[in-house]
């Protein structure tokens, strides 16, 4: 070590702390104490104070950011980050296996298989070998900017370990907090007097929502890689594994656990291997992710919504444990839907703090035959929905201090009968629109995107104007007026200095919306006014059928039942809807707020023109957007997808089409222009 030469002395206590933070980050191996990192580190840090034009980028000093953000940057993801549809039985799985074989002809295909960490996902960019920006997931499209937040964590390279980088490399991955640093952590919280996190996953999404660095670089986390997001200027494997594998090469942390093999007996070994040792492993999991590997398959198969058709993730059976029910509450729901909801002494369920769990209905609650005062055993179904699934009645050792739970005849929020239709498990307020709780919720529905797609008018929105009965009824939606929102807010103390250009702008916009949504479709319209059973799909079947809303408003229970789809407890829904008189009151004046929409031709069920083909649209078209093509194929009988296959009926280009234009030429699907487009759907 040369300690005489500065420039030497740091470039060597970089190197060192570096690589001591991947020992013990990376490889849980640590070669030093604590106590021997931490003097390093400072020898380092008083260095760089002597020395600032000797900083090297890479130091773990520049992890930690200077001034805290006042908030977190919009980011948009260049490529969705999707979610994974979850499975949970051998069966589904072996669904998911013979459906990569069959639909590539392959009868053992290679899967790649990785534990499911229990974290915060995470995208990160590099360009020419630096970071340069880091996000949350968001919602799949757009994230936060957490790019000094995430340098702080010391598993996390600045420069990627390579003299040949791509121009850029976005990687996906998972940030947790490893159960040994969470304990720790907790631990002291409670010696401090300060709140104690409920779970490793809280504490690493709390951790990196922080809005200064400093603090988020106090916090024990790593991060896994799991994914590709964007390669430009690298020369990438054909499989997924070995591109985890050319990532750990650049110095990227990948999860040591993530293993190949073919078939469903290594899907099997893998999650049965993973799922005994579960416990024994340093950070939380909640299941395994299991891929096909070849990335040509995975093209291929597509995606479906949200989700890639070539990945699931495999949960672990849920995890059970004891409590004492204290109560039973009763809430309603935006279609009147009454559900009992057991209040329980809190216990800590896979990784959760529970103190709510549903008992779904009543009939459900005479299943179990459950009393106020029982021990029963709560489960959280696929590690997310907290449920009483049975009773410990050999400890029922006082039998008068227990409670029958009694279900209600009236609605607890609107004092209106409760009904019980005969063949439904669930009971409903009959209050309808009048009922306060069905009533905020069908305000929410109503603005929704799938419904009349108001921007910018969120729950909180609806909740406070709603509460202070600025609005209460669906017409009350266009009769605000920018004035009105700024003269209620600022009444309100929290929002006492609001009114700035920024609120302004803000306000203005949403006003903007709501005027912009009264132009709609009827099959929007239809969606949006909460019919029950009615959702997206059934109210276009509705809108095709009818072609006018009268005549959808009119219809018989009979005639109802000759759309697709549409059967016995549906048609009673909606004739039982329109046979409302208050709803058509509602109905007459949403329509007199300037609600228009155009009617649609008529098909009476005949077979349509497209019916039972498939269509992708890739680049702009110049005639409409790319919603309106939609739904104009949709009117005609065609589903529309979002990627392209060998069972695509045909991909309709306008001007810089994508790779969706590229994979349909190299399959040999009809390509159709814009022009050829425009006379299909004449």
């Amino acid at each position: 070590m040369n300690r005489e030469d500065p420039a030497l002395r740091i470039t060597e206590l970089v190197d060192l702390l570096n690589r001591y933070a991947e020992e013990y980050y990376v490889y849980d191996s640590p070669t030093v104490p604590d106590a021997e990192y931490d003097r390093l580190f400072h020898e380092l840090r008083t260095l760089e104070d002597q020395y600032p034009e000797l900083i090297n980028p890479s130091s773990p000093t520049r992890r930690v950011g200077g001034t805290p953000l006042s908030q977190f940057e919009k980011v948009v993801l260049e490529v969705p980050m999707l979610s994974l549809d979850d499975i949970f039985s051998d069966g589904e799985l072996v669904q998911f296996v013979n459906r990569a074989s069959e639909e590539n002809g392959i009868s053992d295909p290679e899967f790649s298989c990785e534990v499911k960490l229990d974290g915060l996902a995470c995208s990160i960019l590099y360009e020419n070998g630096e970071l340069v920006r880091a996000s949350t997931r968001g919602d799949g499209l757009i994230g936060e900017d957490i790019t000094l937040n995430v340098k702080t964590i010391r598993n996390v390279p600045l420069r990627l370990k390579t003299d040949n980088p791509p121009s850029r490399l976005e990687v996906r991955g998972e940030v947790v907090m490893p159960k040994s640093g969470f304990e720790k952590m907790n631990q002291e919280a409670r010696a401090a007097g300060k709140k104690v996190f409920a779970n490793p996953r809280n504490a690493a999404a709390g951790s990196l929502r922080q809005k200064d660095p400093k603090i988020t670089a106090r916090r024990p986390l790593i991060f896994n890689c799991y994914a590709l997001g964007i390669a430009e200027g690298a020369d990438l494997p054909d499989n997924h594994y070995e591109r985890l594998r050319y990532v750990a090469s650049l110095g990227i942390p990948v999860n040591q656990e993530t293993k190949t093999g073919r078939g469903i007996s290594f899907c099997r070994e893998f999650y049965n291997d993973i799922l005994e040792r579960r416990d024994s492993l340093p950070y939380e999991i909640d299941g395994v992710v299991i891929k096909v590997n070849s990335i040509d398959i995975q093209e291929s198969m597509g995606f479906v919504t949200r989700s890639p058709r070539w990945a699931v993730a495999y949960k672990f059976p849920a995890r059970e444990e004891m409590t004492k029910l204290i109560d039973v509450s009763f809430q309603v729901g935006r279609t009147g839907a009454v559900t009992p909801v057991a209040v329980l002494e809190p216990v800590y369920v896979s990784g959760v703090t529970v103190s709510n769990a549903t008992l779904h209905n009543e009939n459900e609650i005479r299943r179990l035959d459950v009393m106020i005062g029982d021990t029963v055993i709560i489960r959280r179904a696929g590690d997310v929905i907290p449920q009483i699934v049975d009773v410990v009645k050999a400890r029922r050792e006082n039998a008068s201090e227990l409670k029958a739970v009694v279900f209600p005849d009236v609605c607890p929020v609107c004092g209106s009968r409760i009904e019980r239709i005969e063949g439904e498990a669930v009971a409903r307020c009959s209050g309808g629109l009048f009922c306060p709780a069905q009533n905020k919720e069908a305000l929410k529905h109503f603005v929704s995107r799938g419904a009349m797609n108001i921007e910018g008018f969120g729950d909180r929105i609806i909740e406070e104007l709603y509460d202070n009965k600025i609005i209460r009824h669906l017409s009350d939606i266009y009769k605000l007026t920018a004035d009105t929102i700024f003269d209620f807010y600022k009444n309100q103390s929290r929002f006492k200095d609001m009114k700035t250009a920024d609120d302004s702008l803000l306000v203005n916009k949403l006003i903007e919306s709501i005027d912009k949504s009264k132009k709609t479709t009827l099959p929007r319209f239809i969606y949006a006014l909460g019919i029950r059973e009615v959702g997206e799909a059934t109210a276009l079947s509705l809108a095709r059928y009818f072609g006018t809303f009268d005549a959808i408003r009119g219809a018989t229970f009979d005639e109802l039942k000759k759309v697709e789809d549409i059967g016995d407890v549906v048609a009673q829904h909606i004739t039982g809807f329109f046979a409302e008189e208050h709803n058509n009151n509602i109905i007459e004046e949403l329509i007199s707020s300037g609600i228009v929409w155009d009617d649609m031709p008529k098909n009476e069920g005949v077979e349509q023109k497209f019916s039972g083909m498939t269509f992708v649209i890739t680049g702009t078209l110049a005639s409409m957007g790319r919603n309106e093509a939609k739904a104009r194929l949709q009117e005609l009988g065609a589903k529309v997808a979002g990627s392209v296959s060998s069972k695509t009926s045909g991909v309709i280009f306008g001007s810089e089409p994508g790779s969706k234009y590229t994979k349909a030429k190299e399959l040999g699907i009809r390509l159709i222009s814009e022009d050829e487009f425009l006379e299909l759907i004449r």
